[in-house]
């Protein structure tokens, strides 16, 4: 083969085997395929460190991670360098199997597996509501972690309930920061985002679903539950909500629970900024009341209380309770409920009691709640008596709201958030937020918080209405009622037997409230508050 050149001849040997040319277009194709090589063999690596904590990938992790915190402080506000969070080393056990979980639960324990077709239910009734969903999962996760600490468990990231009446979308880690979640409890459970694939039925592997007994101590599971972790590696919970008691178990799995509640579970970057937002919006005007108006459909539906509805709400409000079997109770008396106290408060009867209360024109009043029942029509007397109510949606802008539209789980967390930072948090329900809110406040030093004896209110209410009461003697009633309620520290009042109708754990959780040592002098003696079947 000769090559010419500026007109040098130069000759080379003819070559003994063929070449493979090398096109620019083949020169891409090798690099584009290495590339795919190179990120799934990255992926594989990181999926294996996830669910198996190898403890190689482990140490090299924490000890970059350990270089990353000598040598790369953190820079506060004011410029000083602030060390950054410590992490945990994980917990060193045996772990007997993975438990998964799927938190059933919105302010009525839903469960897709008895609900009815859409197709049954009126068109009217299907609009976008907001939905407590997040906040029932909130006391079965910290459940669900206590009992898998307890049992040398891997618990799998909890799974929300997507397909109840009011469907929310939302995942777990869609609401709360996953990684926070897992790293700050690694000393204690190992967490994992899925079941290896190891154990799935193509390996032979079984999962076993179950409910668990509700109300049920350590020695349920430890003799019950663990048991089956040695012919089904893999255990479903599908039911979880109140599936381990209020009281009796051991201090350390209270504390857990605890820890879990108000230093795990934290919100998203995205919830935790904008929940902020607000918070800062209402303070710049003042101190502010959150009021936690449960005036909402499905409570009104579910409660069977139809208290201050047209005959025609009424109608719609029984068609719903209908359209859903798992709301056992069908013919409900609402006079009879409301003067029980198992009504919510109306908007009207509200607006009474804060006003009785104290609370002047001028007070900012926060409405921590979905789409009111009856719309603005049903809020007049409310926003008469106090001018400046707000909600999320008048504070906030479209744009700021967007990325929550449709997700009623995140939007009730922007609602929990203002609730627990208000200056005066008051429920008209003492539904799942009610609880939760009230449990934070008073892990945060007992904050104002106004537990309302609707019983007592509604009677009082209606002697003023029909010209019983004087309105000085209905007010003087209203604040003398509601002295000794206003979330003090105390012990749970406890009912042997009746664990339905004793005070609940994460509303009261007194163990996590002082030290052991000086608990007796902040709460009262232990027998104060036991009371007998």
């Amino acid at each position: 083969m000769e090559v010419r050149s500026e007109g040098i001849q130069v000759r080379c040997d003819k070559l003994q085997s063929s070449v493979i040319p090398r096109t620019r277009l083949r020169v891409w194709f090798i690099r584009v395929c290495s590339s795919i090589v190179v990120w799934t063999c990255l992926v594989q690596l990181m999926t294996v460190s996830e669910l198996w904590h190898s403890h190689l990938i482990s140490g090299i992790t924490n000890g970059i991670y350990h270089i990353a915190q000598v040598q790369l402080p953190i820079q506060g506000d004011n410029g000083v360098a602030q060390s950054p969070p410590v992490v945990l080393p994980p917990r060193n056990y045996t772990s007997n199997g993975f438990l998964r979980v799927s938190c059933n639960g919105g302010l009525n324990q839903m469960r897709a597996a008895v609900c009815t077709s859409y197709s049954a239910i009126p068109l009217f009734l299907l609009y976008d509501k907001q939905k407590y969903s997040f906040r029932g999962a909130v006391f079965q996760i910290c459940d669900m972690v206590t009992v898998a600490r307890f049992l040398n468990l891997t618990l799998v990231v909890p799974e929300l309930d997507k397909t109840s009446f009011w469907a929310d979308p939302s995942n777990f880690e869609d609401i709360f920061d996953v990684k926070h979640f897992i790293d700050s409890l690694r000393d204690e459970v190992r967490i994992v985002k899925r079941v290896p694939k190891k154990f799935s039925s193509k390996h032979g592997f079984s999962t076993l679903e179950m409910p668990p007994v509700s109300w049920s101590n350590e020695k349920y599971y430890l003799e019950q539950i663990l048991p089956l972790f040695e012919k089904h590696k893999v255990l479903h919970f599908n039911k979880t909500d109140t599936r381990l008691a209020n009281n009796g178990l051991p201090l350390d799995l209270q504390k857990l629970r605890c820890r879990v509640n108000y230093q795990a579970l934290k919100f998203t970057p995205q919830i935790e900024n904008l929940g902020h937002k607000l918070i800062q919006m209402l303070h710049e005007k003042g101190s502010f009341v959150a009021l936690h108006l449960r005036y909402e459909m499905d409570m009104l539906a579910f409660s069977g209380c139809t208290c201050g509805c047209t005959d025609k709400e009424a109608e719609e409000l029984k068609q719903l309770r209908y359209a859903f079997p798992w709301w056992r109770e069908k013919e409900i008396v609402s006079d009879e409920r409301r003067s029980q106290g198992l009504c919510p408060l109306t908007p009207e009867e509200a607006a009474l009691v804060l006003r009785a209360l104290g609370f002047g024109r001028e007070t900012q009043i926060y409405i921590a709640a979905g789409e009111i029942y009856g719309g603005e029509r049903r809020l007049a007397q409310l926003r008469a008596s106090f001018p400046q109510i707000v909600k999320k949606d008048t504070l906030l802008t479209w744009d700021d709201l967007r990325q929550f539209q449709n997700h009623s789980s995140q939007m009730a967390a922007l609602d929990f958030m203002v609730s627990e930072a208000s200056n005066t948090f008051v429920p008209t329900y003492d539904g799942n937020m009610a609880k939760l809110v009230e449990g934070h406040r008073r892990y945060s030093g007992f904050k104002r918080t106004i537990l309302l004896d609707r019983k007592k209110v509604v009677e009082l209410v209606d002697m003023h209405q029909n010209g019983t009461l004087s309105w000085i003697e209905f007010a003087d009633a209203v604040r003398r009622v509601h002295e000794t309620r206003i979330a003090q520290p105390t012990r749970r009042r406890v009912i042997l037997d009746k664990p339905k109708e004793e005070d609940y754990f994460y509303a009261n959780p007194h163990e996590c409230l002082c030290e052991e040592n000086n608990c007796d002098d902040l709460l009262g003696p232990h027998n104060s508050s036991q009371v007998s079947s």
